[in-house]
C-alpha cells in the first residue's frame, strides 16, 4: 500500500515534537513525513531562551532535533523555508525558492508572532524594526540582542510579562541598566493578581531593575537607531537598546490566506481538524473550544492526541482541552499558578503572605474543589495544589492548613501518580521506572523521560527521586561546558588560562588546571589540538597526547594496517605521479588502491612500520586525511574545460590547499571550489566552499554538510578575487579554530553562532578583529611543516615499530575516545 504524505507546516515546539511522537509511533512506515521550518535551526526549545540571553545556558542546550535528526528518522525537512501558501483544492503546499510539496494531511503548527504595538518611529520605512530595536521569540532574536548588548549600557522592555521580566532578567545579567516599561498597574496581570504584582515587582527590582508600571508608551526616539522612549504625559526614557515583549499573537496568517475559519486562532474540533477535513492545526495557532493555549502542556496534550491519530494507535483519539497549570521560575522567583485567577461572588478565596520572605500564596475554591491558585517565592506545596486541581477532589475544611505548610516535604514522598515535570507530564512513578531501569545520572534520567527538558523548573524535584532511589548509585554528570572532562573550565576559560600562564603542553595544563594535577587520558586529544592552535610552532608537542592516527599521520584501519593518502593540489595530477603511485602500491603491497571522494588516491593495508619508507618512495606531501585539520579542497574543471565555466575553480582550489595545508581545525575541514552556479563539486555542502559567479566573482559557503546530517552552507560574502576568497576564508577558519568546541563541526558551529553575527564579525569587521584573525592565520600557515618529514627522522626510537598485541589495544582506546 502506497504511503500517504504528511506535511507538517512550522518546526517550532509543537510541530517537532508532533514528528518525534510521530516517529516513536512507527508512523513513518504509513506516512511519508514532510516537515517546513523557516528558521535556519531544527527544533528547539523556546523556553530555554531566556537562560542563553541570562548566559546560563549555551544556545546548544536549546536544541532538541538537530537539523541531522530528521533524515535519521526518515523525515525530510526544509530548513529556512517559509511556506507561501496552500491549495487546497490541488492539496498542494507552496513554499520559498519554488519548492512545492503534495499532501494527503497537513498540520498547521505555524505557533506564534511577538505583538508590535503601534508605537511612533518603531519601524523603519520598509517595515523593518529600528536598530537597536528588537521582539525576543527566537534564537536568532537572542542572538541579536546579545550582539547588540555588548556594545551599549542601558536598556527599556516594553512588557511586564513573563517573556518581558525574562528578558530584563537577562540584560540585567549582562551588567547593563534595564528599565521594564509596563501598561497595567501590576506585573503579569494576567497570572497574577495586584498583592501578587506587588509582590513580584520589589523582587523584580531588589535585582536592580527599574519596574515603570501604568507607563503608556506612544513612540522610539532617536535617528537612525533607538535614542529613547516617548510617553503618553510627554516625558521620556532614554534607552540605547529596546526589546518589545508586548505579547504574542497566533500566527493564522496562512490558514486565513488559505480561506480556513479563523477566529483567534484557527478553529478545530475535538479532533484537531479544520473545517477542511484534510487540514489539522495545534499548538499557539489552534483555538479549540474558544480558548488558544500559551503554555507547553496544553501543546504536548494536543500533540500527543494528533500522532495517536495520525499514526493510526487511536484512529479516534480526541483532545478535549486542558486544566492550565505550569510552574515557573520569573527572573529567579519561584512562580506556579492553575486555573483561575480571581474568585467569583460565591467562591472562597484563601490567601497567605509573608512580605518579608516573598511569599505569597492563594487559593479559589468553589463548591468544596479548588479551581485557582497563586504561589509566588515558596512553591513546595504545589505538588499537592495541583493534584487537587487537576483531580477536582474536595479540599478538607481547614484551608489555611494547606497554605502554611505542604502537606509532604519533598517530592520524594509524593504518591506514583504524582506530576512532578508539568512541561512534559512526567509522573514521579516513570522517574522511579527509568531509573530502576538503568538511568543512575540526572542527565540520563532527563533524557530517558524528557522531565527537565522543559522549563527546567522541576529539576530539583527530578534530581531528589534520582538520589532518593538509586542511592549511592548515583552517576555524576560530566560538565557539558568543560572543553575537555579533565579540566573544569570552559573553552573561553581553559584559552584565558593557558594564555595567562603560559602553558605549553598537555602535562602542563594537566598540572596546572586539573583537579589534583590528575592527568585524563580522553581529553589529551582535545587540549593538544587547542594549544597548536594558540601556540602554533612555539606549542610544546607530547606525543602520547596525539590520537595514534596523528602519531604515525596515517589512518588506522579495523584489521590494524594503515591508509596512506598523499596530496594531490586540486585533483590535478601527472603521469609521472601516477606512475610513482602505482610503483609505491606495487612495490608496498598495497591491499587496495581506491580514488576517494575527496579527488585523492587512496592506498589502503599497510603495516605501521612500512609507513616512512612508503613516504619517502613516494616523495608527495601528506594528504592529512587522518587529523582534524583542513582535509582537501574538492574542485571541478571550471574555466579550463567546462562550457558552463565562469571561474577558475581548478587554480583557486589548489591556491587554497596549499595555502592552508596541515592547519590545525577542533574537527576536519572539508571544502571545495565550483566554477560555476551549477556547483558540480558540491561547494555549497562543504564546511567552507566558493561558487563563482558573474563577473569574476565568488560566493563564499559556510557551514555547508553532505554526510549523516545534509546542511546547505549559507552566503558569508561575495569576494571580488581569488586573493579576497584565501582571505575571507582563512579568517573564518581562524574564528571557528578560535571559538568552536574539540570536535564541533562548521555547519553546527555556523548555526550556534549565528550567519548574521559572523558577517558582522567576519566581513563588517564591527569589533575591529579582523587584522588579528588574518595575522594568526598566517602565522600558523607560517609554521607548517609536512609531518612526513618524519619518515626521515623520527619523533620517538618507537613511532613506527610494529604494533604487534597493541593494536586490538589501541583500536579500543581509538573506539572509546570517539575517534572518527
Amino acid at each position: 500500500m502506497a504511503r500517504e504524505r504528511l506535511v507538517v507546516v512550522g518546526n517550532g515546539m509543537a510541530g517537532a515534537r508532533l514528528v518525534e511522537d510521530l516517529v516513536a509511533r512507527g508512523a513513518t512506515e504509513r506516512l511519508d513525513i514532510v516537515v517546513f521550518g523557516d528558521e535556519h535551526h531544527g527544533g528547539y526549545n523556546r523556553i530555554l531562551l531566556s537562560d542563553v540571553l541570562a548566559g546560563g545556558r549555551d544556545a546548544l542546550d536549546c536544541v532538541t532535533h538537530p537539523i541531522g535528526w530528521y533524515a535519521e528518522h526518515g523525515v525530510r525537512l526544509h530548513v529556512g523555508v517559509r511556506v507561501l501558501g496552500i491549495d487546497r483544492k490541488q492539496r498542494v503546499v507552496h513554499a520559498g525558492n519554488g519548492v512545492l510539496e503534495r499532501y494527503d494531511h497537513l498540520v498547521l503548527a505555524t505557533g506564534s508572532n511577538a505583538f508590535l504595538p503601534p508605537l511612533e518611529r518603531l519601524r523603519l520605512d520598509d517595515g523593518a524594526l529600528r536598530p537597536g530595536a528588537f521582539v525576543f521569540r527566537t534564537l536568532d532574536d537572542v542572538d541579536a540582542i546579545l550582539d547588540a548588548a555588548s556594545r551599549v549600557r542601558t536598556a527599556a522592555v516594553i512588557g511586564g510579562g513573563l517573556l518581558g521580566l525574562e528578558a530584563a532578567r537577562g540584560l540585567r545579567g549582562r551588567g547593563l541598566d534595564v528599565h521594564v516599561v509596563h501598561l497595567m498597574k501590576h506585573l503579569m496581570e494576567v497570572q497574577l493578581d495586584a498583592n501578587a504584582g506587588r509582590m513580584l515587582r520589589r523582587a523584580i527590582e531588589a535585582l536592580g531593575v527599574q519596574v515603570h508600571l501604568e507607563s503608556v508608551t506612544v513612540g522610539v526616539l532617536g535617528e537612525p537607531a533607538v535614542e529613547g522612549l516617548l510617553f503618553a504625559d510627554g516625558t521620556t526614557l532614554g534607552c540605547e537598546l529596546l526589546v518589545v515583549a508586548a505579547g504574542i499573537r497566533p500566527n493564522v496568517q496562512l490558514a486565513t490566506d488559505a480561506g480556513l475559519y479563523v477566529e483567534r486562532g484557527v478553529v478545530v474540533g475535538d479532533d484537531l481538524r479544520t473545517d477542511d477535513p484534510s487540514v489539522y492545526a495545534v499548538g499557539e495557532c489552534a483555538q479549540h473550544r474558544g480558548i488558544t493555549y500559551g503554555l507547553v502542556a496544553p501543546l504536548w496534550e494536543q500533540v500527543s492526541a494528533l500522532a495517536d491519530r495520525l499514526a493510526g494507535v487511536r484512529p479516534d483519539a480526541v483532545y478535549l482541552g486542558s486544566l492550565t497549570s505550569t510552574k515557573l521560575k520569573v527572573a529567579g522567583v519561584e512562580l506556579s499558578v492553575m486555573g483561575q485567577r480571581d474568585g467569583g461572588e460565591d467562591d472562597e478565596v484563601v490567601t497567605f503572605a509573608e512580605p518579608s520572605r516573598g511569599v505569597y500564596r492563594k487559593l479559589v475554591v468553589r463548591d468544596g474543589a479548588l479551581v485557582g491558585a497563586i504561589l509566588l517565592g515558596d512553591t513546595s506545596c504545589a505538588p499537592d495544589l495541583v493534584r487537587a486541581f487537576e483531580s477536582g477532589a474536595p479540599l478538607p475544611d481547614d484551608r489555611v492548613e494547606l497554605l502554611r505548610a505542604p502537606a509532604r516535604s519533598t517530592a520524594v514522598d509524593l504518591p506514583d501518580d504524582a506530576q512532578i515535570c508539568n512541561c512534559n507530564g512526567v509522573s514521579k512513578g516513570r522517574l522511579v521506572a527509568a531509573v530502576r531501569g538503568g538511568a543512575r545520572s540526572l542527565g540520563a534520567l532527563c533524557a530517558a523521560t524528557r522531565a527537565g527538558t522543559g522549563c527546567g523548573t522541576c529539576k530539583k524535584d527530578v534530581e531528589a527521586i534520582l538520589e532518593a532511589v538509586a542511592g549511592g548509585a548515583v552517576a555524576e554528570d560530566p560538565s557539558r561546558h568543560w572543553y575537555v572532562p579533565g579540566v573544569p573550565l570552559s573553552k573561553p576559560e581553559l584559552v584565558a588560562a593557558v594564555r595567562e600562564k603560559g602553558l605549553r603542553s598537555v602535562s602542563a595544563v594537566f598540572a596546572a588546571l586539573s583537579p589534583g594535577g590528575r592527568e585524563d587520558a580522553a581529553s589529551k586529544p582535545g587540549l593538544a589540538s587547542l594549544l597548536r592552535t594558540i601556540w602554533g610552532a612555539d606549542y610544546e608537542d607530547e606525543r602520547d597526547a596525539r590520537f595514534v592516527n596523528d602519531r604515525v599521520h596515517a589512518n588506522i584501519q579495523n584489521d590494524g594496517t594503515f591508509s596512506v593518502i598523499p596530496r594531490i593540489y586540486g585533483g590535478v595530477t601527472s603521469p609521472q605521479q601516477l606512475r610513482t603511485i602505482a610503483d609505491v602500491a606495487e612495490k608496498h603491497g598495497a591491499r587496495m588502491v581506491k580514488i576517494t571522494g575527496g579527488q585523492r588516491i587512496d592506498l589502503l593495508g599497510f603495516r605501521k612500520e612500512q609507513l616512512p619508507a612508503i613516504w619517502r618512495d613516494l616523495g608527495m606531501p601528506s594528504g592529512h586525511a587522518y587529523t582534524k585539520a583542513f582535509r582537501t579542497c574538492k574542485t571541478c574543471v571550471g574555466t579550463e574545460f567546462c562550457r558552463y565555466g565562469v571561474g577558475d575553480s581548478t587554480a583557486l582550489g589548489i591556491a587554497i590547499e596549499r595555502r592552508f595545508q596541515g592547519v590545525e581545525s577542533p574537527a576536519k575541514l572539508k571544502l571545495a571550489t565550483a566554477g560555476c552556479p551549477r556547483n558540480c563539486s558540491e561547494a555549497t555542502t562543504k564546511d567552507i566552499g566558493a561558487v563563482a559567479v558573474e563577473g569574476g566573482r565568488w560566493e563564499i559557503y559556510v557551514g555547508g554538510a553532505a554526510g549523516s546530517r545534509v546542511r546547505k552552507g549559507d552566503v558569508l560574502c561575495v569576494a571580488d578575487s581569488h586573493d579576497e576568497v584565501l582571505r575571507v576564508m582563512g579568517r573564518f577558519m581562524q574564528h571557528y579554530r578560535e571559538n568552536a568546541r574539540f570536535g564541533e563541526r562548521t555547519y553546527d558551529y555556523v548555526e550556534r553562532v549565528g550567519l548574521d553575527r559572523l558577517k558582522r564579525l567576519l566581513v563588517d569587521d564591527e569589533e575591529g578583529e579582523c587584522a588579528r584573525l588574518d595575522a594568526e592565520m598566517q602565522r600558523s600557515v607560517d609554521a607548517y611543516v609536512d609531518p612526513w618529514r618524519e619518515a626521515d627522522a623520527p619523533a620517538h626510537p618507537t613511532q613506527f615499530a610494529p604494533a604487534l598485541d597493541a593494536v586490538p589495544v589501541l583500536l579500543r582506546l581509538r573506539r572509546a575516545a570517539g575517534e572518527r
